[in-house]
């Protein structure tokens, strides 16, 4: 566990929690009446929300952990993992006879597909965050928009409230499974976010276009912060403040699991952001944490810690 300084950031995270059930190999997809087998198997904590948690954790955050499990052994599974990789859980509530949201992803060594049983994931609400713990917070992070239905309605009016009161605020969309995007709602809140961290994909749904520069360079709204967008095997991009917009190739690694990656990224983005770090140097720091999180199995099978991402940059900078 990463040993933190009195002066770690306090990062709240209100999200959704999930365990993963990870298929992997080469060949995962299944065939109707036919039987295959795979290379490997794991059940790991999941959820968007929970992997950053833990990969800033990693790093050397003070994180706080607000959701819903249910009062099952998944639940107690995702709370005891939090709680091993250094993750405060005391805001997790256990809801009686609620499932825990399980997810099936068949991972290949390049890409991923997922199948989610909702389970307690939508069921935050504000009434579970206590406004005692939003006093001691540095910045706020939720994951997967589309998915927490219980606080979708309420995440504009928390993050004004929070900024008025100096706390950063950042979120990640996650897929919409319904395929509507919510464009509305997504530029509501952009007004009031220090950081926005989708994919190329989720940016491009949310606003259509030929590409993610013509998205950054001419179809945001109001736009608060920075807008970090994930490219896979292209890097990434950044738009800053004054609308510049900047990009960072990947770090070259074999990856073993892609599972977290950009969940991973996201707390390359938060972390770096609250230690100082702007353009250059802060998409190059999220890259790299991006990167490590690919050579092990599951969102938090390989954590981006300081050391290591230091090591990789160095290794790259040669």
């Amino acid at each position: 566990m990463m040993q933190r300084q009195e002066t770690s950031p306090v990062v709240v995270i209100a999200g959704e929690l999930n365990v993963d059930f990870i298929v992997s190999g080469r060949d995962v997809m299944p065939e109707w009446n036919r039987e295959k087998m795979v290379d490997g198997f794991e059940v790991v904590l999941g959820s968007s929300s929970a992997i950053t948690a833990c990969a800033l954790a990693s790093l050397g955050a003070d994180v706080r952990f607000v959701s819903v499990v249910g009062d099952d052994d998944f639940g107690k599974f995702c709370i005891a993992e939090l709680q091993r990789m250094g993750v405060n859980t005391e805001h997790v509530t256990r809801l009686s006879g609620i499932k825990t949201g399980v997810t099936l992803s068949l991972s290949t060594p390049v890409d991923r597909g997922l199948l989610t049983y909702a389970g307690s994931i939508p069921l935050l609400t504000p009434d579970y965050i206590p406004e005692s713990l939003l006093q001691q917070a540095t910045h706020l992070h939720f994951g997967s928009y589309y998915l927490q239905d219980g606080m979708r309605p309420h995440w504009t009016e928390l993050f004004l409230r929070l900024r008025a009161n100096g706390i950063s605020t950042s979120f990640d969309t996650g897929w919409d499974v319904s395929n509507q995007w919510d464009r509305e709602g997504i530029c509501a809140l952009l007004a009031v976010t220090d950081l926005f961290i989708p994919s190329e994909d989720e940016l491009l749904h949310i606003f259509p276009a030929d590409g993610v520069a013509h998205v950054l360079d001419s179809m945001l709204p109001a736009v608060a912060g920075v807008v970090a967008v994930k490219q896979g095997s292209k890097g990434a991009a950044l738009r800053e403040l004054d609308k510049r917009t900047i990009s960072a190739g990947p770090y070259t690694l074999t990856p073993v699991d892609t599972t977290g990656a950009g969940d991973c990224f996201n707390a390359g983005i938060i972390y770096g952001y609250l230690l100082g770090m702007r353009s250059d140097k802060l998409l190059r720091f999220a890259n790299a944490c991006g990167a490590l999180s690919t050579l092990g199995i599951g969102g938090t099978g390989s954590l981006p810690t300081m050391e290591a991402v230091l090591l990789l940059q160095a290794g790259h900078e040669q």
